[in-house]
């Protein structure tokens, strides 16, 4: 997703529901984000899931059917995507696609704008003697790109609802509800990640930024890797947990630096609930640290006019 579409929904989620805290608002837009209503963020999540979508589901259902052409392969992959490790390949092994036609559905799903390419800087491994060969583990070793979702309602319904989508039609919803309460931190990660980013990005504007997004090879993933054309290197973690973050995820970002060989300007922490005692005496130009209520800084520039359409008024 681009930063501006992330932004975007963002803000139009905002100013239509006007939420009590930054917290709330994260959390709710990354289930309800670009389906363009006004949700009752003072209404348990649950009880607006229920009421919103599962007691919609046959006319929100149609919707997916529409924008998916009912595809058996399009709906697996976007499955796939949204509960697995994002990357193409492993995506294409969970939903039993080949090259050829988990390309095509990769594909549509991107004209269709439901998904957008994340593309990887990995490096292709080379030998350190010219005439040498590379191990066989790391010549197996394939590159592969990540997806993002475009819209987060689009990512919720494949990660919960198509998963149950048998005992959701027939009226049971107990087994969703138990996936939700499991999973829904490990869930709203991802978008907080994303807009970890952009709001990493909004602070940096007046540097010119030369490369921005996640970082993975094939042992090392980093939440948030940006240049500048200065060569500034920023680098940072996202850690939507009910708990304070402490210093080690200081020296675990750190160590990913090292085995990278990467000397960052400045190491951010981003985190739901807060950081420790420690981690705030130690903040400054090399350590940034992040509350949710910092958020509200995407904020300020915008107005309740810039309010986006309806997720499926743009789509069909």
């Amino acid at each position: 997703m681009t930063n501006a579409k992330l932004l975007e929904q963002f803000r139009s989620f905002y100013f239509r529901n006007f939420p009590d805290d930054m917290e709330t608002q994260i959390e709710y837009f990354a289930i309800f984000g670009g389906l363009g209503l006004e949700i009752d963020t003072t209404k348990p999540i649950s009880f607006l899931i229920e009421d919103i979508i599962l007691q919609n589901f046959d006319e929100l259902n149609q919707k997916i059917e529409q924008l998916t052409l009912n595809e058996t392969n399009y709906k697996r992959l976007l499955t796939a995507l949204a509960i697995g490790d994002r990357r193409i390949f492993s995506a294409f092994r969970r939903a039993g696609l080949n090259n050829g036609n988990g390309g095509g559905a990769l594909n549509f799903l991107q004209e269709k704008g439901l998904i957008q390419i994340e593309y990887s800087r990995e490096e292709p491994a080379k030998s350190l003697n010219p005439d040498g060969k590379l191990k066989k583990e790391i010549a197996r070793h394939r590159i592969s790109h990540k997806v993002l979702f475009t819209y987060p309602f689009i990512r919720f319904w494949f990660y919960f609802i198509y998963p149950n989508i048998r005992h959701i039609k027939n009226g049971d919803y107990e087994k969703f509800f138990k996936d939700f309460e499991t999973k829904q931190n490990s869930y709203t990660s991802l978008v907080f990640e994303e807009l970890s980013e952009v709001l990493l990005n909004y602070n940096l504007r007046d540097a010119q930024i030369l490369s921005s997004g996640s970082y993975w090879d094939a042992k090392i993933e980093i939440d948030i890797l940006t240049v500048t054309n200065k060569e500034k290197v920023y680098v940072a973690e996202c850690k939507w947990t009910n708990h304070r973050v402490n210093k080690s995820e200081l020296h675990k970002l750190q160590e990913k630096c090292e085995k990278l060989d990467i000397e960052p300007y400045q190491v951010v922490l981003f985190s739901k609930r807060g950081f420790s005692k420690e981690l705030k005496q130690m903040q400054g130009k090399y350590l940034a640290l992040y509350s949710s209520e910092d958020f509200e800084a995407l904020l300020k520039n915008a107005s309740n006019t810039q309010l986006i359409g309806n997720l499926f008024e743009l789509n069909i």
